[in-house]
């Protein structure tokens, strides 16, 4: 394990730390080794108050990173940090991308230069669920790798065409990999971490809490050149992932939906704010395809 990678394996563990101060330290020149540093150092660089210190202190000093570090390798769970080489690029360009990804299954699938994300409602009518296979089956004909949320409805719909396709997919949940949610998707969790790849943010023992969920949207459409949202109402957890696809300077797309159908209203007035109209996945192919040419050359 690289000496980066052990302090921010180390780090990870701490209460107090955010992958924003990660970030900073990160970048700090000279750079700075954690284990160089006093409790008054350590306070300073990462800026904890007065409250959280000892909390901090107690998990850094009892913490030990080589035992964590041969767990993981029992559990067959790989940290991969942006130290690493195989940390997927696109994610690396964002403003704040995760300090570890904690990834289990298929690693190599972290190398594809074509994800997509496909994301949705968690209460899918008959129409987001044709509308499936109608955008991601051009799309894995084409060799993309489909990225999701393994949420419940689109999300799911999304990881399972893939793998009916045997075509690559990628889960990015919330929590750790051992506390997987929501519990009705777990055979499908389980078979991808066998199968596919799911990874996290978060060391595999943290419990999913609800900023959770929002801050891993940001990682589904950073793995992603484009985002495509199908079936999503007004107030959608589907529609900060196409914000943040949009703040990450990625394409974001919408299947249009009736008027009338409150589950498609999101995806509506996404289309109305300028995000392109996806008919179908050859639409997607057709506008990301010049992106990957110009990316292969």
């Amino acid at each position: 394990m690289h000496k980066k990678e052990k302090e921010l394996l180390h780090l990870s563990h701490c209460r107090g730390i955010t992958h924003m101060a990660l970030l900073k330290w990160l970048k700090l020149d000279p750079p700075l080794s954690v284990y160089s540093l006093n409790s008054t150092d350590l306070q300073r660089v990462f800026r904890l108050s007065d409250a959280l210190m000892p909390h901090f202190l107690t998990d850094f000093y009892s913490f030990d990173p080589d035992a964590a570090f041969s767990r993981l390798k029992a559990r067959n769970i790989k940290a991969i940090s942006l130290c690493n080489e195989n940390y997927p690029h696109l994610l690396k360009e964002i403003h704040d991308p995760p300090p570890i990804l904690f990834c289990k299954g298929n690693t190599a699938l972290l190398s594809s230069g074509k994800m997509i994300s496909i994301v949705g409602t968690r209460n899918p009518t008959n129409y987001g669920t044709h509308s499936i296979k109608r955008v991601t089956d051009p799309l894995i004909s084409a060799g993309w790798t489909v990225v999701s949320g393994l949420a419940k409805g689109i999300d799911a719909l999304a990881h399972q065409r893939a793998i009916e396709r045997q075509a690559p997919t990628i889960g990015v949940i919330g929590g750790g990999l051992h506390h997987f949610y929501p519990k009705e998707n777990l055979p499908l969790f389980k078979e991808m971490t066998e199968n596919q790849l799911v990874l996290s943010e978060h060391p595999p023992d943290t419990k999913p809490q609800k900023w959770h969920f929002p801050m891993r949207n940001r990682i589904i459409s950073g793995l992603s050149l484009g985002t495509v949202v199908i079936q999503a109402k007004s107030k959608s957890g589907s529609l900060i992932t196409a914000g943040t696809a949009l703040d990450q300077g990625r394409q974001v797309f919408a299947v249009p939906g009736s008027i009338f159908d409150a589950a498609s209203a999101g995806a509506n007035q996404l289309i109305k704010q300028g995000a392109y109209l996806a008919e179908d996945g050859l639409d997607v192919l057709n506008d990301l395809s010049v992106q990957v040419a110009c990316a292969e050359n």
